[in-house]
């Protein structure tokens, strides 16, 4: 018993003195490399206890206002650098797009996509899954008329459930993502889905569920201690998730292959099996045309293509019930302007005021205010700080689109934001919900589309209100907080306006 308690004690003074060393060193370094500034870590935990995992973006971007629009802090022993600010995230993911354009691949995105795909991986890999991607998802009409034809279609189903309710308030977060997982699915799979289908529920259960714990305190905890997995009931419960979502898919691309003519790419999917093949027919070397990336890949656009989109139309609908006299402007434009046909994506430019509210939307819906994060691919000084080679980063995109020197009011909504003196809309280089740089969302014109033609659809039939009883001023306009930023759960109305 002595010599196990001994055992233990060594071992525990043993690991201390790795930790001191470790944090000496790092201090020295920081110290001699003038490497960026932050709180004082403690032993093991690091900077854990200044920040609220529970709303990580919010406690980062209090501590920019301390240390500067550059600063570390340490997850335990994780040194992560984080950017704050407009200037200094473009700066980097633009400007410095090579050096901050590494994806830092945490230990639950390993255990989602074993570093296959598109969203978690680097080097060659990544290069050609997302050259295939953007090929072929301008291919198949991404942000052109073909897309158009595929939303507008996808619409009619979604006023379809919105007049099914008769007015009554009821919770519009599964209709609208079965409708916006239904974009990309097509593009995906040549088809779309039912909205009863259960196993297309299922699908989309399983996504939004995922979403949200990958972003909770259990599984942030579960990053910085990998080998607590077993122990966390919440990455258990994630990682059967996952497995239950790759068998779907593979189970729906199985079936496709089942029909697939070379002669006719018809979907991504298609387009995959079609390089595959010829690249097997071929003498070309064949690294990246293999299953696991075309499972990867469809799951990450899938996951990708319809939580933020999905997302951010709820916000809009809570918003434009929280302030009618907005909602009231949008709709009396509308009517001006397009009246009762439906609204095509030309119209937009002769719509500046619902083309500013849906932009508003975006960023004060903030749906991933941390960005996927990044990995420094060399050493870099950056504003005069030197920072590693594999230095984790995180780009506070929250700090962006709230940022108290590029906006009037950060905090508000207010649609003047993209508007100019004469209600002309005006772009904003400071509007970067999409990320920026080389790991850009990839979706972001097709996702554009989707939002304005869904967004102008709804709005043209239904008035969106509170349920009764409920005023304006008690919709809660707090996001329930996983890795995106969604709405928490509520009821609105859709009045017809017909």
């Amino acid at each position: 018993m002595l010599e196990v308690l001994f055992q233990s004690s060594l071992f525990w003074a043993t690991l201390c003195l790795l930790v001191f060393l470790f944090l000496h060193s790092n201090f020295s370094s920081k110290k001699k490399r003038r490497e960026p500034p932050g709180p004082k870590p403690l032993v093991l935990l690091g900077n854990l206890l200044h920040v609220d995992l529970k709303r990580l973006d919010s406690s980062l971007f209090d501590l920019s206002k301390k240390y500067g629009p550059v600063f570390t802090v340490y997850f335990g022993l994780k040194k992560v650098v984080v950017l704050a600010g407009y200037r200094t995230v473009k700066q980097a993911l633009v400007n410095h797009a090579e050096e901050f354009g590494d994806r830092e691949v945490t230990p639950v995105f390993h255990d989602f996509s074993k570093e296959f795909g598109i969203l978690f991986s680097n080097g060659e890999r990544w290069k050609e899954m997302r050259r295939f991607a953007l090929t072929t998802l301008r291919d198949f009409g991404m942000g052109k008329r073909l897309s158009e034809g595929k939303i507008i279609e996808e619409c009619h189903y979604l006023i379809e459930e919105f007049e099914k309710q008769e007015g009554k308030a009821f919770n519009n977060a599964k209709i609208i993502d079965y409708a916006a997982s239904n974009i990309i699915s097509v593009i995906m799979f040549g088809k779309r889905f039912e909205y009863q289908d259960p196993a297309f529920q299922a699908m989309m259960k399983r996504n939004r569920e995922s979403i949200h714990l990958t972003g909770t305190t259990s599984i942030l905890i579960y990053n910085l201690f990998p080998w607590l997995g077993p122990c966390i009931k919440k990455w258990r419960y994630l990682m059967k998730l996952a497995e239950d979502g790759k068998e779907q898919i593979i189970g729906i691309i199985e079936d496709l292959k089942q029909t697939q003519n070379p002669e006719l790419c018809r979907y991504f999917v298609d387009a995959f099996l079609t390089r595959k093949q010829n690249l097997e027919e071929s003498d070309i070397k064949n690294l990246h045309y293999h299953d696991d990336n075309l499972l990867y890949s469809v799951m990450n656009l899938i996951a990708a293509g319809s939580d933020t989109t999905g997302s951010t139309i709820q916000w809009c609908l809570l918003f434009m019930a929280k302030y009618p006299h907005i909602q009231d402007k949008v709709q009396e434009e509308l009517n001006r302007v397009v009246g009762s046909r439906q609204v095509q994506v030309e119209d937009r430019k002769n719509l500046p005021y619902t083309d500013a509210v849906i932009h508003e939307t975006q960023r004060m819906g903030n749906i991933v205010p941390m960005a996927l994060p990044h990995k420094t691919s060399q050493d870099v000084t950056f504003q005069g700080y030197f920072i590693e080679k594999g230095t984790t980063v995180f780009p506070l995109l929250t700090s962006v689109l709230f940022d108290e020197s590029e906006w009037e009011t950060p905090n508000t909504f207010n649609p003047s934001h993209f508007l100019d003196r004469e209600g002309r809309f005006i772009r904003s280089d400071v509007f970067m919900p999409f990320s920026a740089g080389r790991r850009m969302c990839i979706g972001e014109s097709l996702a554009r589309m989707e939002l304005f033609l869904f967004i102008t659809s709804l709005l043209q039939r239904f008035r969106f209100t509170p349920p009764p009883g409920v005023s304006e001023d008690e919709l809660d306009v707090t996001p329930l907080v996983g890795f995106t930023l969604t709405p928490l759960p509520h009821k609105l109305r859709a009045v017809s306006r017909q």
